[in-house]
């Protein structure tokens, strides 16, 4: 069969989330790759808005095969209202975990204009590490002034991650 044949490869995924900045009005807080950005204004979203954890997760839920973030923690699930990215992204690696996957690790792009990510890009790297238990990778870059994020309304994100299936769950091929 030919799924048995390549349950060995690696497989890999993509995410991608985009929000809007929260209204003027809303004095919602910033919450993006795991950390809070004082002094920023908030991303609008059924959680906490963390493009960067959100992506992360729907990365390894598309390598896994698995649905994707609206499946496990979208808005008809009012428990999730609120939820932090690094806790989504946390119980995502748990889901692709009990899939039968071993994670090998996520890549992550955030685009826009704000927060200004570099000095922060080490411990943003280590809190989504930890949530995911695997090597997170963030870099950011901005769109000189085109589309949304250029235009300062939002930001986005688009995440890769690897698995591999988990060896005590690879079947075995009979000689013959």
């Amino acid at each position: 069969m030919y799924l048995s044949e390549h349950l060995h490869l690696p497989r890999t995924g993509i995410g991608v989330d985009v929000h809007a900045y929260a209204s003027d009005g809303d004095p919602a807080p910033l919450w993006l790759a795991g950390l809070l950005w004082e002094g920023e204004r908030g991303l609008s979203g059924h959680s906490d808005g963390d493009a960067v954890a959100h992506a992360a997760a729907d990365a390894l839920f598309s390598a896994a095969g698995v649905g994707d973030l609206g499946t496990h923690f979208g808005t008809a699930r009012p428990e999730y209202a609120g939820a932090s990215g690094s806790t989504l992204l946390s119980s995502a690696a748990a889901i692709v975990r009990d899939a039968g996957f071993d994670i090998g690790n996520i890549a992550v792009q955030l685009i826009g204009n704000r927060p200004k990510f570099a000095p922060r890009r080490a411990e943003a790297e280590a809190v989504l590490s930890d949530a995911a238990q695997t090597p997170v990778s963030i870099s950011a870059t901005t769109t000189d002034g085109l589309g949304l994020t250029g235009r300062g309304e939002g930001v986005a994100a688009i995440a890769t991650a690897v698995v591999v299936r988990s060896s005590s769950r690879v079947a075995v091929r009979p000689e013959g």
